[in-house]
């Protein structure tokens, strides 16, 4: 039996249970992934089919967008392969407004038939809707951008590469993890093409080519003697490239503190997987950490996440208008601190963007899911928070005309919704190395990677764990610590931070499957800083019971 035969005939295998449902779509044969979507010039006949029926029917605007989204996922574990999973989805959603209501509806029929019902069901939706809300809908304007195409500056298109070349770097990575002391790993290759066009009743046909890939990998050492055994995860970050970002060969070599590498631009699998194995092996003999106060050391490798939950989710509008509040929380950022004009959310130094533009990164596109154009703006600014992330029938609410391009919708099955922006940490002004930094602290913990955390419902009061842990002493690290975990609230933390490294060190952490909405949908998203520093921050013993 052939292996794409055996994929399609028992399903998706272990492996894929990690892959959200919303990232499947029908698996298709590997050679399917080449073939050529829907012509372009078709895709704007298709779409005016939604618009010219939408506006036939009184409806005030009308967006269609219709979907092509290719995923690779290939699933290792020591010297076998697990599985290798092709996916394609392919449909089209419409938006509208109709009596001043939104009103959606999908379809997997792209044809002009298909189309048609489907919109008449969006317009039916929306007037039904229109008996019950109170206020219309007050769209930002935005400008009609007529025929444009944006994509990915990718160097290498995953689907160009054999699967065997990508079941061959695993391998090689698990080999090294197991010749440097692992009893187990297992690894991972997560690979997206989004192919999206958009259309709307503003006079924008948007035509996007979006890649993302994330490699991955947890390695674990076992003292069988103790009966105790220890996991360390992969240092990459899903980017927003090609596969040249798994070529290895980055164009300047970067060192963190206790021998961590760090990558970007380009990730070297099998040296990660090489230090990995001698970390956990390391690990297990490590002391455990002293509860105390700490001045932590954090790279962006650890630091964004931190970065997601403490910053990136509180400053979603819709969270904090109280939206989210039956499934995800609310904010402590509220609206009068914004308004107030001197809300200190952090020290002085700390800056905080939000960037739909940043090349590599994983929310990167040249247009929102609303046709909005994408650009930079401030969220904190010399620490006092100053705006928040808003839509087209958001930015009203917080007295602002423009959109501020973070609209998303996982698929063209689904409606868009506003999404976070990338979220990132701007690095120090002056010249700063992680080197300085460790010399400059006597009694601290160094922090690389992510780990367990938990955050309240209004991301105030929260415990972050990381992947690897190492003590400072007196400007030196001395060794490898087990069992850390901090504890802070969100503007107690953000105001202790005393020192960010320059640009030199500045790196992206991602999440390809970062979760929102009901009916939930995820969205990649990544979060950029430089190695800083949190003074005093209260650490605590998770290894330790009362």
């Amino acid at each position: 039996m052939k292996r794409r035969d055996f994929v399609q005939l028992s399903g998706l295998g272990a492996g894929a249970l990690m892959v959200p449902s919303a990232m499947m779509g029908n698996i298709i044969p590997v050679e399917a992934l080449l073939a050529p979507g829907m012509d372009t010039i078709v895709k704007k006949r298709m779409a005016d089919v939604a618009l010219n029926t939408a506006k036939s029917m009184g409806a005030t605007y009308a967006d269609a967008r219709i979907g092509r989204y290719l995923n690779q996922y290939v699933f290792t574990r020591e010297d076998k392969v697990q599985n290798v999973v092709n996916t394609e989805s392919f449909g089209i959603g419409i938006r509208v407004i109709a009596n001043g209501t939104w009103g959606f509806a999908s379809t997997n029929k792209v044809t002009e038939d298909g189309i048609k019902k489907a919109t008449e069901q969006a317009v039916a939706i929306a007037k039904a809707n229109s008996k019950f809300q109170k206020d219309p809908v007050k769209l930002a304007p935005v400008s009609a951008h007529g025929e444009v195409s944006w994509k990915t500056p990718i160097k290498k298109d995953f689907k160009d590469v054999p699967v065997s070349e990508k079941v061959d770097l695993l391998l090689r990575a698990n080999a090294a993890a197991l010749e440097n002391g692992a009893n187990f790993v297992n690894s991972a290759l997560f690979m997206v093409n989004e192919q999206k066009y958009f259309a709307s009743t503003d006079g924008s046909y948007i035509d996007q080519d979006i890649h993302r890939i994330w490699p991955t990998f947890g390695v674990t050492a076992v003292d069988q003697s103790a009966g105790k055994f220890k996991t360390r995860q992969a240092m990459s970050a899903p980017m927003g490239l090609g596969y040249e970002y798994m070529d290895g060969l980055a164009s300047e070599k970067l060192e963190g503190a206790a021998g961590i590498k760090l990558y970007r631009g380009s990730y070297d699998m099998v040296e990660d997987a090489t230090l990995a194995a001698k970390q956990a092996k390391e690990m297990l003999t490590a002391k455990s950490v002293d509860p105390g106060k700490y001045d932590l050391v954090l790279e962006p490798n650890h630091l964004g996440l931190t970065i997601h939950e403490s910053v990136g989710h509180p400053t979603e509008l819709d969270r904090v208008l109280g939206y989210e509040a039956n499934y995800a929380g609310t904010s402590f950022a509220t609206m009068d601190k914004w308004k107030s004009g001197d809300f200190k959310y952090g020290s002085d130094i700390v800056n905080i963007v939000a960037d739909k533009t940043q090349t590599g990164s994983l929310g990167a596109v040249g247009f929102d899911d609303e046709g909005v154009k994408c650009k930079k703006w401030d969220i904190i600014r010399n620490g006092v928070l100053v705006n928040y992330q808003a839509i087209r029938d958001q930015v009203n609410m917080i007295d602002q005309n423009e959109s501020h391009g973070c609209c998303y919708a996982q698929s063209w099955n689904d409606v868009q919704f506003q999404r976070m922006p990338n979220i990132s940490l701007e690095a120090g002004k002056e010249p700063y190395s992680i080197a300085e930094m460790i010399k400059d602290v006597e009694k601290g913990i160094y922090i690389a990677g992510r780990g367990s955390y938990s955050i309240d419902q209004q991301r105030y009061n929260f415990q972050f764990g990381g992947t690897a842990f190492y003590e400072i002493k007196n400007g030196e690290i001395v060794g490898m610590l087990n069992d850390v975990a901090y504890q802070s609230n969100t503007q107690e933390f953000w105001n202790s931070c005393a020192k960010i490294c320059d640009e030199r060190d500045y790196r992206l952490f991602g999440s390809f499957f970062d979760g929102k909405g009901q009916p939930s949908q995820i969205s990649a998203v990544s979060h950029g800083s430089s190695t800083s520093r949190f003074n005093d921050i209260n650490v605590i013993n998770t290894g330790r019971t009362v």
